[in-house]
């Protein structure tokens, strides 16, 4: 195959349609899914029936036969698609979003037809996630209908959705102690500590997933061994608990610590401001104190991540 001729946008040019494709296709980078996070998603209908609706939302379906592109399709409103009773056996059937271009299969007529339109694959696997091979098409879901049932609710209902493109946020905030700030050993209890170790953080609205890895550098063990522990804490989440061990006596030492944490971000949590912060537990079965000073180092990775919600 040669080069598609003229490139798009060039003044006075005729263009393929497979030019517009391609072109879509290399702005998804070549993936395919929908859009948005809570993008065609497959819900009961408002009243519970044989069927399901699809939401608002667009998506990016790629071409099944090599070349052909990716095409793109948007739904307005809510769209009923039926699905048949069953009888008497479970039955699972896959929702999707499938496109059938004549000139690479099918018969339909773009002027008449729907060509882009949801269509239910009937009596798949129980496992099934994917359409099947050869078939321009996206998942959306998997419904999972028991024997003797003309009714669908939501708890029949599989998410198969993938964004096409997730977004990701990253940034990374630190802080200085200016002074030394010590915390002493045996109360077995936790403490909002170091308190420079406090950040505002933007949750964007799209997110539904966050990595956090704190990282104090040059933290002060004094006195004695130390045995403590350290979490994140984002709002009212609180990440694992990482140890402090420390046996090397009485001298002053510094130490890093790193605490890592994946956390699931609510649906109350986008598009608020969220402070990150640290607590230490110190533990009375050691004598040793914690400390940082000017000499330490605090430093938050905070990423954020789209999925479907």
């Amino acid at each position: 195959m040669t080069l598609i001729n003229p490139p798009l946008l060039t003044h006075g040019g005729t263009h393929a349609a497979r030019a517009f494709r391609m072109m879509v296709r290399d702005l998804a980078r070549g993936s395919q899914g929908v859009t948005e996070g809570d993008d065609l998603k497959v819900r009961q209908l408002s009243t519970p029936g044989a069927g399901v609706r699809v939401v608002d939302g667009s998506a990016v379906i790629r071409g099944a036969t090599g070349g052909q592109g990716s095409y793109t399709q948007y739904n307005v409103g809510n769209a009923t698609v039926p699905l048949a009773p069953t009888g008497a056996s479970a039955r699972s059937d896959l929702v999707c979003l499938r496109v059938e271009d004549p000139e690479y299969e099918g018969t339909r007529d773009p002027e008449t037809d729907e060509i882009g339109y949801f269509h239910v694959v009937s009596n798949v696997a129980a496992t099934t996630t994917t359409v099947p091979s050869g078939m321009t098409a996206v998942p959306l879901a998997r419904v999972d209908i028991p024997a003797n049932t003309s009714v669908i609710t939501d708890s029949m209902i599989k998410d198969l959705r993938q964004i096409a493109n997730p977004r990701r946020d990253r940034r990374l905030y630190t802080s200085f102690p200016g002074a030394l700030s010590e915390l002493k050993y045996s109360d077995n209890k936790w403490h909002n500590w170091p308190t420079a170790a406090r950040w505002s953080i933007v949750v964007p609205t799209w997110a539904t997933s966050a990595k956090l890895v704190t990282t104090i550098a040059g933290l002060r063990l004094t006195r004695a061994d130390v045995f403590a522990a350290m979490q994140n804490v984002f709002g009212t989440v609180l990440g694992q608990n990482t140890a402090i061990d420390d046996d090397q006596g009485s001298q002053t030492r510094r130490n890093t610590v790193v605490l890592a944490d994946s956390l699931t971000i609510t649906a109350e949590m986008r598009g608020t401001t969220q402070t990150l912060y640290l607590q230490t537990y110190m533990s009375k079965i050691e004598t040793g104190d914690l400390s940082v000073d000017a000499s330490t180092s605090l430093i938050a990775d905070v990423e954020f991540t789209e999925g479907v919600r």
